[in-house]
């Protein structure tokens, strides 16, 4: 379950690559005050929860203002008694770039803990963290989270159907970059209405847990909000879901902007 609910929680960080850096509208499609939560099913079963916020600081980097942005995870119900999950990460992105400046990220699952930090500098194009130093390829390299709030004010405009996307990202201690493929558009029910959203596939290899033919899709409203509202994948044995529970603090109505 700990894999999966990574995997699915990586895929709210889709991205696109038409050239060396990527494309973002003028307007930011968040803003602070933000609050979205999220509940990840096991079929009909709720196996955790994440609460992603955007918060003020007065923390700047290089001179320049940031947003903090925060998620918290956790297992709930059965699975929280035999396999418990509370993990924190935080990431500090510059306010008109959203490009990361430092991401730390606190792990407590069952009996395994972990603290990791990483401070990015992308000018120079590297991330030095607790693991190591790594150069990166461009100029734009994010952390699992600030990758999550750049892909929402990406500038999708020009996507046709079957177009591919990358984005590259730092985790654990390599460099890496995810691939999607924009399936097009597709109306969806959700605890916020019927969306109509952008679908996306990322994506991914099969192994112990997915099928060879396992699919995983992913929605996010075709709004100025661009907020993840589901994803899906099927696996060796049933599926798992990530659905929106509530959404406080939008800079637009859904639906609009």
């Amino acid at each position: 379950m700990k894999r999966i609910a990574w995997i699915i929680l990586m895929t709210l960080s889709y991205s696109m690559s038409w050239s060396q850096e990527l494309p973002t509208k003028k307007d930011v499609a968040f803003k602070e005050g933000e609050v979205l939560s999220y509940k990840l099913k096991y079929g009909f079963i709720t196996a955790a929860e994440a609460t992603i916020k955007v918060l003020p600081t007065d923390l700047k980097f290089d001179g320049k203002p940031t947003f903090r942005l925060e998620v918290d995870a956790r297992t709930s119900g059965t699975f929280d008694i035999f396999y418990k999950i509370r993990d924190h990460y935080d990431s500090y992105i510059d306010k008109t770039e959203l490009t990361p400046y430092f991401y730390q990220e606190n792990i407590r699952e069952a009996s395994y803990k972990r603290q990791d930090k990483a401070r990015f500098y992308q000018d120079s194009k590297k991330v030095v963290a607790n693991t190591g130093t790594f150069a990166t390829p461009t100029t734009q390299t994010f952390d699992l989270v600030s990758a999550y709030y750049f892909a929402r004010s990406l500038d999708v405009s020009k996507l046709k159907i079957n177009d591919t996307f990358k984005l590259n990202y730092f985790l654990g201690d390599e460099i890496s970059s995810l691939e999607i493929q924009y399936i097009g558009k597709e109306t969806v029910k959700s605890k916020l209405g019927e969306i109509r959203c952008l679908k996306f596939s990322p994506s991914i290899k099969p192994g112990r847990i997915f099928k060879k033919d396992s699919k995983l899709y992913l929605w996010i409203t075709d709004d100025g909000n661009r907020v993840p509202v589901k994803a899906q994948v099927e696996i060796l044995v049933g599926s798992v879901t990530l659905e929106i529970k509530s959404a406080e603090g939008l800079k637009y109505p859904i639906g609009k902007g």
